[in-house]
């Protein structure tokens, strides 16, 4: 008789002979919580469902002791109850998960797999649920088709057994650090609504830290999974480039910078969602290496003694607020109390290169995507479907040349090239994630003056951008508050390939220092 976790992770991709070697029975007793045996699945209510993560959920349904219809009755009952406050889902698919959930039914699936009857979100930027439309969070898009295939991803997610319901808000095209817009109007943090949840996946993380979902779909190109999960106090990893798929189709987003996972409540969670998602997509020309073992494996064990850097230098010039100098200080100490070797680092990056790259990058992308879109229509984009930002975004790119994208290509290989020679020194890097601690709404909203806009982005892309130019995992993890009771993150930096460390790092930390419970909304 096959065990249960055994046979979730050989669904998730694993051959199942490194999941016998990689002793899937111990990983279920050293990280899952036990269930009370039931004779039949029961429904939950509101708090014990608030109470569970992914995997306890995909546990509990295994087992025969809740139904995936319970789960995702008692997700839509969240959202119908919280998301007026924090507009955070801007579509529901209720229909597209019920039939669904009765198609595995009728197949005997309806209880396999790693994440078997876990609800999920997904963002609303170029990401496909097949029948069902992607806005991009710009009226440009507002009545784009139905799509007519799923991302690659999200079908991993679902043969794993993840019920995707509906889609997150984001801002238009995702391009800035907050989640506004005006076709869906201001997303709220849910641990002070008049706050930003961060962007681009800001919606995605308000789900979570709102507790609609216990894990989200989220997607990084300059920050967007590691800035709202530091702003919403959850885990966010934004993998190393080609970990995860982005096609069919199309298989790197803004030359590898821009890249899909999730947003979590904690570090099993992310190991989980990384196991299913990860690995090489069929006709992709990239690949990351991959891992050695199944990354929930490596929650097992500490890290070891590693050499840390510490860098609190932002790249745009923007000063720490105290707040996160606070938190990066009692971090590094805590790091240092835990064995880790800690020391300085100031890294020699030219900002100009850094920033005009990757904008450069998104530029090129944004006017083909619109391009594209106006073609479709029959017509051109007006000042009426675009936000001003947006707008000079486009007429900036409108500027770059052929030889200019080329040597944008040339600064990510040269920037990840130093980046890896530094990991010849150093395990991790920890920085903050942003310089600022979290904003009000609509200081970084896409509807105002280029100035002032440029003026309030300096502290929230002061350290993400780098890996994504450079194409390292990096990881925030929520550490520490600040005096106003906002969730502040680290972020911790690897080298390619090393999200083993990431996670093991992160494990560590969250047995050390557990987070702080979610807000109440």
């Amino acid at each position: 008789m096959h065990n249960p976790v055994e046979d979730a992770l050989t669904c998730a991709g694993w051959p199942r002979r490194h999941v016998l070697k990689a002793g899937a029975a111990a990983v279920a007793a050293a990280l899952l919580g036990r269930f009370a045996q039931a004779a039949s699945p029961s429904a939950i209510t509101p708090s014990e469902y608030g109470a569970m993560d992914a995997w306890d959920m995909a546990e509990a349904v295994r087992k025969g002791e809740v139904s995936p219809q319970h789960l995702l009755a008692a997700a839509m009952a969240r959202c119908d109850a919280v998301n007026p406050k924090v507009n955070a889902v801007n579509m529901r698919h209720d229909q597209y998960a019920h039939a669904l959930l009765k198609a595995r039914e009728a197949s005997g699936a309806s209880t396999t797999g790693a994440l078997a009857g876990v609800p999920i979100l997904l963002k609303d930027l170029n990401t496909y649920l097949q029948g069902t439309p992607t806005s991009n969070g710009c009226r440009l898009f507002k009545d784009a088709p139905d799509a007519e295939h799923t991302s690659t991803l999200i079908a991993r997610y679902q043969a794993a057994g993840a019920v995707p319901f509906g889609k997150t808000t984001c801002p238009e095209f995702g391009l800035t650090t907050t989640t506004e817009s005006l076709l869906w109007g201001q997303t709220r943090n849910p641990w002070n609504l008049a706050m930003s949840a961060g962007g681009s996946s800001g919606g995605a993380a308000a789900a979570v830290a709102a507790g609609i979902v216990p894990v989200a779909h989220a997607t990084d190109g300059g920050g967007s999974i590691r800035i709202p999960a530091s702003y919403c106090g959850l885990v966010g990893l934004k993998p190393s480039r080609y970990r995860t798929p982005s096609g069919p189709g199309k298989y790197e987003g803004w030359f590898g910078a821009s890249v899909g996972n999730v947003v979590t409540r904690n570090v099993r969670d992310m190991a989980l969602f990384l196991d299913v998602g990860q690995g090489h997509e069929h006709a992709s020309p990239y690949w990351a290496k991959p891992p050695v073992r199944p990354y929930v494996e490596e929650l097992r064990g500490a890290p070891g003694r590693l050499r840390i850097a510490l860098v609190r230098d932002s790249l745009t010039g923007a000063p720490l607020d105290p707040a996160v100098a606070k938190v990066l200080d009692d971090t590094a100490q805590r790091l240092s109390a835990m064995g880790h070797n800690v020391e300085q680092l100031r890294l020699q990056i030219d900002p100009r290169q850094l920033f005009g790259a990757h904008g450069s990058v998104i530029g090129q992308a944004l006017l083909t995507l619109v391009h594209d879109r106006e073609q479709t229509l029959g017509r051109s984009a007006t000042p009426q479907d675009l936000e001003r930002i947006t707008q000079v975004v486009l007429g900036n790119a409108q500027k770059v040349t052929g030889e200019g994208l080329y040597r944008a290509r040339q600064a990510f290989e040269t920037i990840g090239a130093y980046m890896e020679d530094q990991f010849q020194t150093y395990d991790l890097i920890l920085s903050p994630v942003t310089a600022n601690v979290t904003p009000e709404l609509g200081l970084l909203s896409l509807n105002q003056p280029w100035d002032s806009y440029a003026h309030n982005a300096m502290g929230s892309a002061s350290f993400t951008v780098l890996a994504n130019v450079s194409g390292q995992p990096a990881l925030s993890l929520p550490v520490g508050m600040s005096d106003n009771g906002m969730p502040i993150g680290m972020m911790f930096t690897a080298p390619l390939g090393g999200e083993d460390v990431l996670l093991r790092m992160g494990a560590q930390l969250e047995q050390q220092r557990p987070w702080a419970k979610l807000p109440r909304v």
